[in-house]
C-alpha cells in the first residue's frame, strides 16, 4: 500500500498576462506521507500560495503530474477538481470563510451538502463540533462566537467529509497568541485522533516548529525540506 498522500512530481505553473509568461512554478517535486503534519513556507511571490492552490484543487498545473490520495488529478477538468476538492480536501482559512447569517450546525453541513449527503446530516455535523470543543455552540452565528470559537468551527467543516488531507492557511493568522496556540493544539490534537494529514501554509516560524518537516520555497522552487 502507498503511505504518500500526496506525490508530486515536476510541477510546473504558468501564468499568462498578454504576451507576457510568469513561470510561478519551476519544476516541483515532493512527497507527503498519509498522516504526516508538515508546513510550507516562502516569502510573497515565492510561489507558495500557487502552489497551496494546486495542492487543493483549486487551480490547474500547467505540466508536471500530481497524485493526491492515488488519484492522479493533473488533467481534470474545473468539475472534476471541485468533485476532488470536496471529497478529498478540508480547508481551513485565515478568515475562516463562515456564512455570517448561519449557524455553526449550518456552516459545518456545507460540506455535506455539497457531496450531496442527505442522511443525518445534522448528527454528522454536531459530532464534529463536539470534537472540535464546541458542542454547546451548535446554534450560535459567526458574529456571536469568538475569533478561536469561529475557527472551530471552520475545522469541524473541513474534517466533515473525512478528506484525505486538511490544507490550513495561516490558520492562527486572525487570532491573539492564546487562541492561536490553542487552535495549533486543536489540530494537533486532531491529526493525532483521526490520522488525516496535515500541512500548513505559514510565514510564522513559531508555526512550523510545530510540525515534523518544512517546506520552503524559494523563486518557484523548493530550497529545502528539513525535519
Amino acid at each position: 500500500m502507498d503511505k504518500n498522500v500526496i506525490k508530486v512530481k515536476e510541477l510546473t505553473k504558468i501564468y499568462k498576462m498578454g504576451e507576457l509568461e510568469v513561470q510561478a512554478l519551476r519544476g516541483v517535486s515532493f512527497k507527503i506521507q498519509k498522516g504526516e503534519v508538515i508546513s510550507i513556507m516562502g516569502p510573497s511571490g515565492s510561489g507558495k500560495s500557487t502552489l497551496m492552490n494546486i495542492l487543493g484543487c483549486l487551480d490547474r498545473l500547467t505540466s508536471g503530474e500530481y497524485i493526491l490520495d492515488g488519484e492522479n488529478v493533473s488533467d481534470l477538468d474545473d468539475d472534476q477538481l471541485a468533485q476532488i476538492r470536496n471529497q478529498k480536501v478540508g480547508f481551513v482559512f485565515q478568515n475562516f470563510n463562515l456564512l455570517s447569517r448561519s449557524t455553526a450546525l449550518q456552516n459545518v453541513e456545507l460540506p455535506l451538502r455539497y457531496a450531496g449527503v442527505t442522511e443525518h446530516r445534522a448528527e454528522l455535523a454536531q459530532k464534529a463540533l463536539e470534537n472540535v470543543g464546541l458542542g454547546d455552540r451548535t446554534h450560535h452565528k459567526p458574529p456571536e462566537l469568538s475569533g478561536g470559537q469561529q475557527q472551530r468551527v471552520a475545522i469541524a467543516r473541513a474534517l466533515i467529509n473525512n478528506p484525505a488531507i486538511i490544507l490550513a492557511d495561516e490558520p492562527t493568522g486572525n487570532l491573539d497568541s492564546k487562541s492561536g496556540a490553542e487552535i495549533m493544539e486543536l489540530l494537533l490534537g486532531l491529526n493525532k485522533k483521526f490520522g488525516t494529514t496535515l500541512i500548513i501554509v505559514t510565514h510564522d516560524p513559531k508555526i512550523a516548529k510545530h510540525t515534523a518537516r518544512t517546506i520552503h520555497i524559494f523563486d518557484g522552487l523548493i530550497k529545502e525540506s528539513k525535519a
